[in-house]
């Protein structure tokens, strides 16, 4: 290396990792680095289980120096015999999280260079539904057509998930509103609802996200917003922000989907000068 070139480290992002599938455990593997001073993103989805998921994050964690992981919908799913449902068991995972030094959306928000990363957990709050109807009808619209997310079985009979959005929106507003500067945002849902219209069954959207986020990118000066969830990797422009889902999905979703091979995973979010 030249005096004239200086080493840099990377910020990446993966999300719906599925660790209790079994075919997903090779490209797992494959997330490593070879600057331990790089940094990775796990925007939720990581398994259901709480010992696997921080199994699977206390792996990572060797091989980066910075982990921040997100919750997604998989990781809330609970069994009524669950000794933790609902906002328990996210206790559970963060206080996980800490044991094994992997920052979560509850804790001070890390600096890469000259961005603030914000981790966020805002949950959906069924407002990303077709104009016209109520919460209620949009529900039973999508029973009628059998199209139902996991979510109404696993993660609503013990926890009231509206109510959950509002807290998490006004607890992270009140956090963001002390953010300066840049800032790279990190969600497990997207942000707009603008991602949602690649959706095959645009029901499904219901359980993506909520509109209130729809202006935090522009009004906490953001240059890319991470997410995952829908397992439609690529890039939407909103507003002239980079929204990036990073997923990797089920094994059906990342061996056949067209132009997967071509997109790099993980996922290149920000470069720096590595003393920055």
């Amino acid at each position: 290396m030249t005096s004239s070139q200086k080493a840099t480290k990377t910020l990446w992002a993966v999300s719906d990792l599925h660790a209790a599938v079994k075919a997903n455990r090779d490209p797992i593997e494959t997330i490593t680095t070879d600057n331990p001073a790089d940094w990775l993103i796990v925007a939720g989805d990581v398994a259901e289980r709480t010992g696997l998921i921080i199994d699977v994050l206390r792996t990572l964690r060797a091989k980066f120096d910075k982990v921040i992981w997100v919750p997604g919908n998989h990781e809330l799913y609970c069994r009524s015999k669950d000794p933790f449902t609902g906002r328990k068991k996210y206790d559970e995972l963060v206080q996980g999280c800490r044991d094994i030094d992997v920052l979560t959306p509850e804790d001070p928000y890390p600096v890469f260079g000259d961005h603030t990363i914000v981790p966020l957990f805002t949950l959906y709050d069924y407002t990303f539904r077709f104009p016209g109807m109520t919460v209620e009808q949009a529900i039973q619209t999508a029973h009628d057509r059998e199209i139902v997310m996991t979510d109404e079985f696993a993660i609503a009979p013990f926890v009231d998930i509206r109510g959950w959005c509002w807290d998490r929106l006004a607890y992270s507003i009140k956090r963001l509103s002390k953010v300066e500067g840049k800032t790279i945002l990190i969600n497990h849902w997207p942000l707009t609802i603008e991602p949602c219209e690649r959706l095959r069954y645009r029901e499904i959207q219901l359980w993506c996200g909520t509109r209130h986020t729809r202006t935090w990118p522009a009004r906490y000066q953001a240059t890319a917003c991470v997410y995952g969830h829908l397992h439609i990797p690529g890039t939407t422009m909103v507003d002239g922000i980079p929204h990036v889902e990073v997923s990797l999905g089920y094994p059906r979703e990342w061996q056949n989907q067209p132009g997967r091979s071509k997109r790099p995973w993980p996922y290149p979010v920000l470069e720096v000068e590595e003393d920055a």
